[in-house]
């Protein structure tokens, strides 16, 4: 394929356009060969006018979400004597909506990101997740909203951050067979504690890079065959024994893990359960 030039101007952070062109991207192979620029917080036509000599330098596909009428105007105009595609990647769903609900949009840029209620909880979230990573302040467990537990390196830390940046208050607890965790988390009722567990083979890969990237010698009972299989097989019998829905990360992303919490989240809620929910294979 060959290389090609993607500009990408949001009048907000630009946060979701990203989004967007990476789910994009995705579906096809050699996108590395795709050259992103972005272009953030485009509010005024001066900024625009200045973009525009960028673009023209470097002409390719342009997305964008600008919701001022008179900016994405120009942009439009500038694009078609440019003779450059530009799409409006929210237009379709946004127009939908206003079919949908009999309103029309607010068009206001940023407008998902106002400093709401909303806001407030999710920085509340992050900062309680951040506080209590690796099994600290484990006497505050009860005020979490999830709690993840599993050997290391099975992404507690990376899942617990992404669900703290979606409104979640997220505990995690490191299992080690030569220190079992206190035994307030066998008591929990208010968070919903989720089992991680991996295949030994990809946790010995893993921790073997994680040795590595530190200067470490790789030969160590942490990668050991016995010493990987009987961990996990320590947190399994764990996990069955206390009824805690396991989740598989072997062939996961940090995201599809989260998504799959937060999918055991919801229906424990929607069931108005607390406790544990059950052993559920996923």
């Amino acid at each position: 394929m060959a290389r090609f030039h993607l500009h990408l101007l949001s009048d907000s952070t630009g946060e979701t356009l990203e989004m967007i062109a990476k789910a994009a991207l995705a579906q096809f192979d050699d996108d590395g060969d795709v050259l992103r620029h972005f272009w953030p917080m485009v509010r005024s036509q001066q900024h625009l006018d200045r973009i525009m000599g960028e673009i023209a330098s470097n002409p390719g596909l342009v997305f964008f979400t600008l919701v001022n009428e008179e900016t994405r105007g120009r942009l439009e105009e500038k694009c078609q004597q440019l003779g450059l595609p530009a799409i409006a990647v929210l237009d379709g769903v946004t127009d939908a909506l206003e079919a949908l609900l009999g309103q029309e949009a607010k068009g206001r840029p940023g407008r998902q990101h106002r400093l709401d209620d909303a806001y407030f909880a999710r920085v509340d979230a992050i900062q309680f997740t951040i506080a209590h990573d690796d099994g600290v302040l484990w006497e505050e467990w009860e005020e979490a909203d999830i709690v993840l537990a599993g050997v290391s390196r099975t992404s507690k830390t990376p899942t617990s951050i992404y669900l703290a940046n979606r409104g979640y208050k997220v505990a995690n607890i490191p299992i080690v067979v030569e220190s079992p965790p206190p035994p307030l988390l066998y008591g929990l009722k208010r968070p919903l504690v989720v089992g991680l567990t991996t295949a030994p083979d990809r946790l010995i890969q893993i921790r073997r890079n994680r040795l590595l990237s530190l200067s470490q010698s790789p030969d160590t009972d942490y990668v050991a065959s016995d010493k990987v299989e009987s961990e996990l097989k320590y947190a399994r019998r764990m996990f069955a024994d206390n009824s805690w829905p396991v989740i598989d990360v072997t062939r996961r992303s940090i995201e599809e893990t989260a998504a799959a919490v937060i999918n055991l989240y919801n229906e424990r809620k929607a069931a108005g359960q607390t406790g544990p929910v059950g052993p559920k294979p996923i």
